[in-house]
């Protein structure tokens, strides 16, 4: 009898420097986790691989699986979608795996409405400033659209009361140390436990 994997949801304000994150938290010999891979409809950057950083759709074919409910969750951010797909996620959960979501805001309180016993944890900047300088390092946007990044992630940081933890992004490898050991002490709880030793006393 294997115990039903952990929900981990990763997410903060864009440019906190979450995908940065999730890719050092990855290349970590000791992870042992499924990454779920994010869909979307915004233009691939340079160095991204589809069905690698995320899968890329276009605008038609997203919609198309938010009709026939095949998504966990999906947001739409600065006029492109974001989602999870759902039939994944859950048969990695059923066969005691973890699974790592890296999902915007909009799209973690979602999951936290169909998932609520997942662990959120939100990616924290030092401060806004520091926020704005990696926005404006990414080279990809220009300004307007980078001060309207800006208020969403003010909005967003208001939404941090409704997650589990927060791991301030200070330096990548102490955010990765930090994740880690959550998930780590998320396993030892009663709660997560508790199931399969009720069921056990079932069997005898």
């Amino acid at each position: 009898m294997s115990q039903r994997g952990l929900l981990i949801v990763l997410s903060g304000p864009s440019g906190v420097g979450k995908g940065t994150v999730r890719k050092a938290l990855f290349e970590n010999k000791d992870t042992a986790y499924e990454y779920s891979i994010s869909m979307t409809t915004r233009q691939m950057r340079e160095g991204e691989v589809d069905g690698v950083d995320y899968f890329f759709r276009s605008r038609k074919e997203f919609e198309a699986l938010i009709t026939a409910g095949k998504m966990l969750e999906h947001a739409e951010y600065v006029g492109n979608y974001y989602g999870t797909p759902l039939d994944y996620v859950n048969k990695t959960l059923d066969e005691g795996k973890d699974v790592f979501l890296e999902i915007e805001v909009q799209g973690a309180m979602k999951v936290k409405e169909k998932m609520p016993d997942g662990i959120f944890i939100f990616l924290t900047p030092p401060d806004f400033s520091e926020l704005k300088a990696r926005i404006i390092g990414r080279g990809t946007d220009d300004m307007a659209v980078i001060n309207e990044r800006m208020v969403v992630a003010k909005s967003e940081v208001e939404m941090m009361r409704h997650y589990d933890y927060a791991v301030v992004n200070d330096k990548v490898e102490l955010a990765v140390d930090r994740i880690k050991k959550i998930i780590e002490s998320e396993h030892y709880k009663v709660s997560h436990v508790i199931d399969y030793y009720e069921k056990m006393l079932e069997e005898m």
